[in-house]
């Protein structure tokens, strides 16, 4: 038994219960929970909070592109951050950060304000997810409570997204949108103390040396793309939209260049370039475009042609969160027979078939026959994609590298979310063509999901080309000994 071996099952027996780490599992869902909520939170609120601020058009989308890019553009530079200066303590200074930057756009009274702490809001979130996600790696290693650990963190996402919506619109229609931002307070509060007494730190050993000009490139590139695709929603053809998706593409390709030749890679390409991982970051990717992009025009729908009130409309939303909670878990459970191919392959179907039965919709539709069996299919489809996805892109990590492909994961999902709202968005322009009655309006959406179908389809191929890992090594029951750091 080496020495490294010893020492983490030391830390193991210094833990009070075993069951602290399902405790500890809690408080970094909760926390993963804060930051995908955070990024639709406002979109409910965007309407009140303009006219209060005194928010041009222009600058309203900025409330929203703001937290994104800022995410997108540091979630790298975040994962090293917590393998090299440890993960703990770097979850911790996130989580109060993003709290003040909380409470900042609270109680902000000028529109830079607000954009500005939600551009923190960003930043701190790009240090808070892949942290997070890294002690969950490390608390989870192996064996079935890895695969029942994902599942209810790998769910968050849905949830997250939805509940965002639900939550941003009780909040805008009965409190105030102010709280949008203040409900973020006592969530970090809780995640930070659970965390602060269960969990141990953990870092990477040897060399700790930053790749600044990897950090430069990465943070450029990637906040290039979220912009420009933020940007694309106004018209593909606006060189504010295709010059800085070119512009992030290029960086992105000298980033990858670069990466191959620095001793101390900020991406080590490993991580990304294996063939099971690489199929969970492009199903990440991918995934991303079609819930965050999706669920937009699904709640532009139900408020704008079905006349759903805010909170309502959240409500609305509701089974489909249900679906990915009970699906995951029935995924996670039978995880050791089903091995990643087949409910990663499968699970894009019912993404699709949701999408496909939502262009069915019209000026005339109801919500328990145009939207209901649709969002328990999304929900279904994405709980299958969830679980392994989450395991597959953190498989066989070294330890050193749990952050940075934490952050892979996120960064993965973010983009995508960000192009999927682009891209739909000047669908949906398109074919509406400056109409803006109820059926000009339908017909643009239903066009929107039919893209949708076809983004949800591709996850399937990329599955059942790329994973190839067996089930027994994919479950940990060919004898993987979980290690856990927590006390």
């Amino acid at each position: 038994m080496g020495m490294a071996t010893q020492l983490e099952e030391a830390v193991v027996r210094r833990g009070s219960r075993p069951g602290n780490r399902w405790w500890a599992l809690g408080f970094l869902a909760l926390a993963q929970f804060m930051v995908v909520l955070d990024g639709t939170i406002v979109n409910l609120a965007l309407p009140r909070l303009q006219l209060e601020m005194g928010i041009s058009d222009a600058t309203r989308s900025w409330v929203v592109t703001a937290y994104a890019l800022a995410f997108g553009a540091f979630l790298l530079l975040g994962g090293r951050i917590a393998d090299f200066w440890g993960r703990k303590r770097t979850f911790l200074v996130a989580a109060v950060g993003f709290a003040a930057a909380s409470l900042v756009g609270g109680i902000a009274q000028q529109p830079w304000e607000l954009i500005g702490a939600r551009a923190l809001q960003g930043v701190f979130a790009a240090l808070l997810a892949p942290a997070a996600l890294a002690l969950l790696t490390v608390a989870f290693p192996g064996g079935k409570d890895r695969g029942t650990a994902f599942a209810i963190f790998g769910s968050i996402t849905g949830v997250g997204a939805a509940a965002g919506v639900l939550l941003g619109g009780f909040l805008t229609e009965h409190v105030s949108w102010r709280w949008c931002f203040f409900v973020n307070v006592p969530i970090a509060a809780i995640a930070l103390f659970g965390v602060w007494s269960l969990v141990s730190d953990s870092r990477a050993q040897g060399s700790t040396k930053y790749d600044w000009p990897g950090v430069i490139l990465a943070a450029l590139g990637l906040g290039s793309l979220v912009y420009g695709f933020t940007n694309a929603e106004h018209g593909w053809d606006a060189p504010e939209a295709w010059g800085f998706i070119a512009a992030g593409a290029v960086l992105l390709a000298v980033f990858v260049l670069v990466e191959t030749k620095v001793r101390h890679p900020l991406l080590p390409l490993r991580v990304a370039t294996e063939r099971n991982r690489a199929a969970a970051f492009l199903a990440s990717f991918l995934s991303g475009a079609v819930l965050i992009g999706g669920i937009l025009f699904i709640n532009f729908y139900i408020q704008i042609v079905l006349g759903f009130a805010p909170f309502l409309a959240g409500l609305a939303s509701l089974p489909m969160t249900v679906a990915v909670i009970i699906t995951a878990a029935l995924v996670a459970k039978n995880l050791p027979k089903l091995g990643a191919k087949i409910p990663t392959a499968v699970g894009p179907v019912f993404m699709a078939a949701a999408m496909l039965w939502l262009t069915q919709v019209s000026a005339e539709g109801s919500y328990f026959v145009n939207m209901l069996p649709a969002l328990l299919l999304l929900g279904i489809g994405l709980g299958m994609v969830f679980v392994p996805m989450q395991n597959l892109a953190l498989f066989g990590v070294d330890k050193d590298d749990s952050g940075v492909a934490s952050a892979l994961v996120n960064a993965s999902q973010q983009i995508g979310g960000s192009l999927g709202i682009a891209l739909f968005s000047t669908i949906a322009a398109a074919a509406t063509a400056g109409g803006v009655t109820l059926a000009a309006l339908s017909a643009g959406y239903a066009l929107v999901f039919l893209w949708a179908a076809g983004v949800a389809i591709l996850i399937a191929p990329v599955a059942l080309l790329l994973i190839n890992i067996d089930r027994e090594t994919f479950t940990g029951s060919a004898g993987d000994t979980p290690v856990v750091h927590l006390g």
